[in-house]
């Protein structure tokens, strides 16, 4: 991975509670955050006591070379969202102005946990579809605005792969949204879904209490039987 294709942007505690719908008891859990990038999930959950592994491979760079390009991304995304801000609702963020400001509050909190977070294991170097983990390590694994946001970047068999891989490894899976960039439902979610159901993994969607991009109203809850 070159650190120049990538372009960081990261979401708080808050927003993941309300994307993925954690209740108090799903933040005790053992929890797995896979493709996290620079979110402050991990710092702000860690904060309070919670036990959580995030997964990335930008992690493979330091703080001060994800720190560099953010600011060297953060314009463009910016000019980004002001041209598709028709894309969106302005509800709970305001702005395109306020929405900065979030991402930046929560990549700067992610920054300045990272080092430690990697001293002590909640950060690491690693992607789907193939996890460094033992079967169900973990109690929960969510993944955000990653698998079915890309459809056009990741193939069908990719994206039953990462999830399978997810199974493995968590006994209950999360993902959110299932919207592609455009804002259309995904193409893949059905064939996923009936992939998945041959294998013995049970999915449904869930309603949440979340929506930013236009659309973005569920996500794919997924367990292995």
């Amino acid at each position: 991975m070159q650190l120049d294709s990538i372009v960081p942007w990261g979401r708080s505690l808050d927003e993941y509670r309300l994307m993925f719908a954690l209740s108090e008891t799903d933040l005790q859990k053992h929890i797995l955050g896979c493709g996290d990038g620079p979110a402050a999930f991990n710092a702000g959950l860690s904060a309070r006591g919670g036990r959580v592994v995030s997964v990335d491979p930008v992690y493979q760079f330091t703080a001060e070379q994800i720190r560099a390009q953010i600011e060297r991304v953060y314009p463009q995304v910016m000019s980004q969202m002001q041209q598709n801000a028709d894309n969106y609702i302005w509800d709970s963020i305001s702005s395109v102005d306020a929405l900065g400001s979030i991402r930046m509050d929560a990549m700067q909190e992610f920054l300045m946990d990272f080092d430690a977070g990697l001293e002590a294991g909640r950060y690491l170097t690693a992607s789907l579809p193939d996890l460094p983990f033992a079967e169900r390590q973990f109690e929960l694994a969510l993944c955000s605005h990653f698998l079915f946001l890309y459809s056009e970047h990741f193939s069908l068999s990719q994206h039953i792969e990462s999830i399978r891989e997810l199974c493995r490894v968590a006994e209950e899976v999360r993902v959110y949204p299932l919207l592609t960039l455009d804002g259309k439902p995904s193409d893949y979610l059905p064939a996923v879904r009936e992939a998945l159901s041959a294998e013995g993994i049970e999915t449904r969607l869930q309603t949440v209490d979340y929506q930013f991009q236009k659309g973005a109203t569920q996500m794919l809850v997924a367990s292995a039987s």
